[in-house]
């Protein structure tokens, strides 16, 4: 195979994109592609003795800039062996392919297909190499997992500018990396606004189910194969979303379509997709109505010990509350609440009044804040999501809730925006 292959299409559309070598060692895969002497990478999850694709790929693509046409024939036939329904790699290689026959100068112009496909194939190329050419973040964090309650086994973060949804462990409240998955997104991007505009909302939610492979089908129908294995649906709108005037629902985590290993990066109704292998992995991280779900728009990374500050003063904020709830000075109470505050149809004028009422009537209250975590909002480190299991007891009356509040950050001084049943 002595003719020029992909020209500038993949050495500069694609490599040049990909294979630039990071200013960051932040994690998107195993190693920097440019170190990439010899190997295939790391073995795919769930399959003894595979190989990740991101890793298989970005051999093939060295290979052909290399000019060493053969080998890179040769790898990429060993992507379609493993993963036999993997369209990009069989796009590649149809075009190495015809490259025996003549010069092409462009990825994918082997293929039949129409040049809205041949172009969300290129966008996955250049997605997964990018994803395969940093290291992992052994050394870094997330800023937004402040702490962890002891019961949150895992929480999932999904990076949507580099289409990667990353997995960390709740190691004794604080996050640590165990592993990252290629996602695809919604086709219009995210910032999700309103029902049917086919983007993925950004903000912190969690898994409120399980939705598994045979109640889809008896639910859904021949619609369930769009789904895969099975499906996690998020909280998608919280309370946040609400109070911004956000609608739509169903957004879930979900497979994608058994006749393809995966989905362009942009192809989603807003909903995140993984490969169905990689979504069986992750699974086994995901507990129902615990397992916090973060969509950044681009994950901001820290030293492990920079959220220490930040918690620490949300702890001393949070204790305080607490205290002063118990004392029953409710004009020391209400400090805490913003005057932007909501619940509901409570304003802060009708929860103060409330309050008042409420406290006219006690002799003593006891409050315990237990299990908490804390989560900084993706794209505003002035807002935190807090959630605790509550124990309240007065002279008439106890109960016990899981609670959720938003702490917002005016003037220096955290506030209370909302509360409410977690």
């Amino acid at each position: 195979m002595r003719k020029p292959l992909l020209g500038c299409a993949v050495v500069t559309a694609l490599l040049a994109t990909a294979l630039t070598p990071s200013s960051t060692p932040l994690a998107l895969g195993n190693r920097p592609l440019s170190s990439l002497t010899g190997g295939y990478g790391t073995p795919a999850p769930g399959k003894r003795g595979a190989v990740a694709p991101e890793a298989m790929l970005a051999q093939t693509l060295l290979a052909i800039a290399g000019s060493q046409f053969d080998i890179a024939l040769t790898e990429i036939e060993r992507v379609i062996e493993q993963y036999p329904n993997f369209r990009l790699a069989h796009l590649i290689k149809g075009d190495l392919l015809m490259a025996r026959a003549r010069p092409i100068s462009s990825i994918g112009e082997a293929s039949a297909a129409p040049a809205e496909r041949i172009a969300e194939l290129q966008d996955e190329a250049r997605a997964r190499l990018i994803r395969h050419q940093h290291e992992r973040p052994l050394q870094k964090v997330p800023r937004y997992l402040l702490e962890m309650a002891p019961e949150q086994k895992y929480a999932l973060v999904v990076d949507t500018s580099k289409y990667t949804l990353y997995v960390f462990a709740n190691d004794n409240g604080r996050p640590r990396y165990v592993a990252d998955y290629y996602t695809t997104i919604g086709r219009n991007g995210i910032e999700k606004l309103r029902e049917g505009d086919k983007k993925t909302p950004l903000g912190i939610y969690h898994v409120t189910g399980n939705l598994q492979r045979d109640y889809l089908v008896r639910t859904y129908g021949n619609q369930s194969a769009l789904y895969g294995d099975g499906a996690f649906p998020l909280n998608y709108p919280n309370d946040w979303d609400r109070r911004l005037g956000r609608s739509g629902h169903g957004i879930w985590l979900h497979g994608v379509p058994f006749d393809t290993y995966s989905r362009p990066p942009r192809a989603s109704d807003g909903c995140v997709a993984l490969t169905n292998e990689d979504l069986v992995a992750v699974s086994k991280h995901v507990q129902v109505g615990l397992t916090p779900v973060i969509i950044s728009p681009k994950v901001e990374w820290v030293d492990a010990k920079a959220p220490q500050s930040t918690r620490d003063d949300l702890r001393r904020v949070l204790e305080q509350w607490r205290s002063d709830w118990e004392s029953l000075d409710t004009d020391r109470y209400l400090r805490h609440y913003s005057g932007q505050f909501s619940a509901g149809r409570q304003n802060l004028a009708a929860w103060s009044q409330q309050k008042r009422s409420v406290n006219a009537n006690k002799t003593w209250i006891k409050v315990k804040v237990d299990r908490v975590s804390m989560f900084l909002y993706p794209g505003n480190n002035d807002l935190v999501v807090v959630s605790f299991e509550q124990q309240y007891s007065s002279n008439n009356l106890s109960n016990q809730m899981r609670k959720r509040q938003y702490w917002q950050r005016e003037g220096g001084n955290w506030r209370i925006i909302h509360e409410g049943a977690s």
